[in-house]
């Protein structure tokens, strides 16, 4: 008996079925990293069109987390894509190393700064620190996957970058956005130093509810003003709502509204001033039945009424403001220009006092009586107290409400007037909305929400109070407190030393030589920037100075909460510097959430860390479910999605490794078989690859990435899969190994996988290194350096286009449906035991009769298959269990079968079968 199996064309491939991602792909790492194939790539488009992908910088603090990865590997697909589109697309990574969470974190091991060490040792110890910090997210952000200039990463504690921040501050104050102010801004008592909106975070308070008593300086005042100097009896008081009585020792007024309607009210023995429409949820609040509006008066009467402070020894005046609503409280509002940013408006048209007696550590100074050295928020009971017995509170509850809190310490904040550095938004947020139209948003909603952050947006507050930033390198004159006339000059000067030596330069600087005999008469500036201008100077210190990159960019991409924080800054930044946005698209992604929809959190215990996933599954998974989510929105992730994600990628794997192992023996420079020449299903599924790829290369270029995996994974399963590749199994099984059929089935496959290996490399990098590295002939050494296939275009073979194999797969899917009952049923064993008789309707006839020459039982994968037109007009398959011996080699049941069929007589000695159709 002969063995025909040595006849066969088997497939064979070293391409393996288990892929292994987390043991190959480190070693694929270190491959890329000892070829420096990121600088491959950048010699390769030196010449090209430049596609910058500006990369926002992460705090240099703790391990990488789910959001770090979306947000890198989300670069790092655009990047990838870009090339293949031919851009030269340099990317340079870069750290966020200044601030508050490292100083925190190294205070732990050295002490504070003039405490333990001088402030010399503490910043070289937060130096340290980040640069360890760096070091550790860097390998990690490597391990996805992510291509980049690792060796040269930007760091905001760079010499030259530091330099860099303090030249754009330089700019901005030459063109005049740069303002000192006196007022209120968010203060955390545990930072000690002013923050910025971005650092602020809103969590659930309780807090004291009060209702309080400012009593009139002359209730003879207050009854001409309401036209009943002698109507009702008792004291007349103005009451104001409060949750936050530690604020009083600050008030300086009484705020109504001048439009609303003030009522005079009886309430048993004494006289109370509140907002008429307020009046009766008022008194239910107090539990107060019986009482008489004695009369009514417009707000703007009350102006200028002489008030006495609850318990200090000072009289307030009452002012109007539109801020007072009667959306809840009195329709009063006490007032301290202090602490508050409408308090401090009103205040500022009328020349109220800016003061508070709270120091930087949120403890009440000791001068003040009965309150002195208390802690703020601690001192609320004694506050209470003190109003109590002066009979002055009216009513105390409990609230709970929204409040805001320090987002590294969790703890409550407070608005607290200090002198700060601020850029001015007056004429700047009108600027920066200017810009907006010009910037491409996606989502579309992005363009509102920065709108929204800019229309009213409070000056912007860039000092703190720190020792761990890029310094202020301002002169103010002891006296006048202006700066000095030669500030710009000074800052360059600044910024030259600050080049060569770091931030220790300013610590150190001599204004002498610059300012000579003056220079005793000025004092030295001893803030630090906000960390949000650090990062936000990165278009100026990282895009304008390195010679690879350009501004604007052509991609920030970050997290939503980035709209208060680094968007906004670097837009702010671009438009005071340069009159224009630092980015030409602005891609917003969401955050990661449970199966739950619950946010990733440490305290609920649902944080999953991507060093598990890689260890588990590997970074192409975790790249996979990435690049399948859309990422405008909450991203969820559980075991269940990644499992999801590890089927889809199996598929894919399985599909590449089906065509390695069936183009094993073909010689890509003589194998080829012309388009006109090839078999028509061969030259329909190029076209559908070449048409694909033009829908796939859209939709990366429009950041549509998920639309691109859903289209390449249908493809895999079912016009490649369950359709194409499951028909010609036999042709490439069987067919005379050097023969046309064979060999255009072949270059029809090897044209799928240059195509498939480039669309899966932007997302699955190491798995497409992997099927390149398996591909026959000779080709670059990594399919990173290769851009979109481009010898798709086969054109259709005449009457059998898209559409007509569209139609064939229908009536397949039908018949494949009969021939399984078939089998469930015992009639057959498998399909090629089969015998298939198809009625179709006219238009399925004309559709099937096209596949002569005996080619249509190779379409349906049976021994014999006819089609005659259906009296029903329908769709009809009749399946029998065919009489004759079925093929020793291609297993088809044949008439002529002894041992084996004609068609494998012809494919084993003789030239071989032809095929035109299937």
């Amino acid at each position: 008996m002969t063995d025909y199996k040595q006849t066969l064309n088997l497939p064979t491939t070293a391409f393996p079925m288990k892929a292994n991602l987390a043991q190959r792909e480190p070693e694929m790492l270190k491959h890329w990293q000892a070829a420096d194939l990121y600088a491959a790539r950048l010699a390769l488009h030196a010449d090209a069109p430049k596609f910058i992908c500006h990369d926002g910088p992460p705090y240099a603090n703790g391990n990488i987390h789910l959001g770090h990865a979306v947000n890198k590997v989300l670069k790092d697909i655009i990047c990838r894509s870009q090339f293949l589109n031919g851009f030269a697309t340099p990317y340079v990574p870069g750290w966020d190393c200044h601030g508050l969470p490292i100083e925190i974190n190294v205070e732990k091991k050295v002490g504070k700064p003039g405490a333990k060490v001088s402030a010399k040792e503490f910043r070289l110890a937060c130096r340290e620190y980040a640069s360890k910090q760096v070091a550790g997210q860097s390998a990690d952000f490597q391990r996805l996957g992510v291509l980049g200039d690792w060796a040269n990463p930007y760091l905001t504690m760079n010499y030259s970058y530091e330099a860099s921040v303090i030249r754009a501050l330089k700019e901005i104050t030459a063109k005049g956005y740069l303002q000192q102010g006196f007022k209120p801004i968010y203060w955390c008592f545990n930072c000690q130093s002013s923050l910025a909106d971005a650092e602020v975070e809103y969590q659930d308070k309780t807090s004291p509810s009060i209702d309080v008593k400012f009593t009139a300086v002359d209730d003879h005042d207050f009854g001409t003003v309401f036209a009943v100097a002698d109507a009702g009896e008792g004291p007349i008081s103005v009451v104001i709502w409060t949750t936050t009585p530690w604020t009083l020792p600050a008030n300086q007024a009484v705020a109504v509204n001048p439009e609303l309607n003030y009522a005079l009210v009886q309430v048993g023995e004494q006289r109370l001033v509140l907002a008429e429409a307020m009046v009766a949820a008022t008194m239910q609040r107090y539990g107060v039945e019986d009482y008489k509006i004695l009369a009514t008066v417009k707000g703007e009467r009350l102006e200028k009424l002489s008030v006495q402070h609850p318990f200090l020894d000072r009289n307030v005046p009452i002012v109007l403001g539109d801020h007072v609503t009667t959306d809840a409280g009195t329709g009063a509002v006490h007032t301290a220009p202090a602490h508050g940013e409408d308090d401090f408006r009103v205040g500022r048209r009328y020349d109220l006092p800016l003061e508070s007696p709270v120091a930087a550590n949120g403890v009440f100074q000791q001068d003040l009586a009965d309150l002195g050295g208390q802690f703020v928020f601690k001192a609320n009971p004694a506050i209470i107290e003190l109003l109590q017995n002066k009979g002055k509170l009216v009513q105390l509850t409990e609230l709970q409400h929204s409040y805001p809190h320090c987002w590294r310490h969790k703890t409550p904040v407070v608005y607290r007037a200090t002198p700060q550095w601020f850029v001015g938004m007056q004429k700047l947020a009108g600027e920066a909305l200017a810009t907006l139209p010009n910037i491409n948003w996606k989502p579309s909603w992005g363009q509102e929400r920065m709108v929204n952050m800019l229309t009213d947006r409070p000056d912007w507050c860039i000092s703190r109070q720190r020792v761990w930033g890029v310094p202020i390198p301002l002169f103010t004159h002891k006296e006048t407190n202006e700066l000095h006339p030669d500030t710009v000059r000074i800052m360059e000067d600044v910024a030259q030393h600050v080049e060569q030596a770091g931030i220790e330069a300013w610590f150190d600087y001599d204004p002498t030589p610059l300012l000579g005999e003056s220079a005793d008469d000025y004092v030295k500036c001893t803030d630090v920037l906000d960390v949000w201008f650090d990062a936000g100077c990165s278009h100026y210190a990282v895009l304008d100075q390195r010679p690879e990159l350009q501004c604007p960019a052509d991609v920030y991409l970050e997290g939503s909460d980035q709209y208060r924080g680094w968007f906004q800054s670097s837009l702010l930044t671009g438009v005071a510097i340069k009159g224009e946005s630092p980015y030409k698209n602005l891609i917003t992604h969401g955050f990661t959430v449970d199966s739950h929809g619950r946010k990733m959190s440490k305290s609920v215990g649902n944080v999953v860390a991507p060093e598990k996933i890689l260890q588990q599954y590997g970074a192409d998974i975790l790249r996979l479910w990435i690049a399948s989510t859309d990422y405008t929105g909450e991203m969820t992730v559980s075991d269940e999605i990644l499992k999801r994600n590890a089927d889809v990628y199996r598929r894919l794997r399985n599909t590449a490794r089906f065509l390695l192992s069936n183009v094993n023996d073909f010689d890509v420079n003589n194998d080829n078989i012309d388009a006109q020449k090839m078999v028509a299903i061969d030259r329909w599924i190029v076209m559908r690859t070449f048409e694909l790829q033009q829908e796939i290369i859209n939709d990366f270029k429009q950041y549509q990435f998920h639309a691109a995996m859903q289209k390449i994974h249908h493809f895999c399963s079912i016009e490649l899969g369950s359709f194409y590749l499951d028909i010609i199994k036999d042709r490439q099984y069987t067919c005379k190994t050097d023969g046309g059929a064979r060999r255009s089935g072949q270059t029809a496959m090897m044209l799928i996988l240059e195509a498939l290996v480039r669309w899966l490399a932007p997302v699955l990098c190491f798995t497409a290194d992997e099927i390149w590295q398996n591909m026959p002939g000779e080709r670059s050494r990594s399919v990173h350096l290769e851009t979109w296939c481009n010898n798709l275009n086969v054109g259709y073979k005449e009457g059998f286009d898209n559409h007509y194999w569209q139609q064939v797969l229908a009536i397949r899917t039908e018949v494949n449906k009969q021939i399984e009952a078939a089998r469930r049923a015992g009639e057959i064993g498998s399909a090629l035991d089969a015998e298939i008789l198809i009625s179709a309707p006219a238009e399925a006839c004309a559709v099937l009769e096209k596949l002569v020459n005996d080619e249509l039982r190779f379409v349906f994968i049976t021994s014999d298959a006819n089609v005659v037109s259906s009296e029903s007009g329908e769709l009809h398959v009749a399946v029998k269990k065919s009489a004759f011996a079925k093929c020793e080699r291609c297993w088809h049941h044949r008439e002529e079968v002894v041992n084996i069929c004609g068609r494998c007589e012809l494919n084993i000695a003789g030239e071989g079968e032809v095929r035109l159709f299937a």
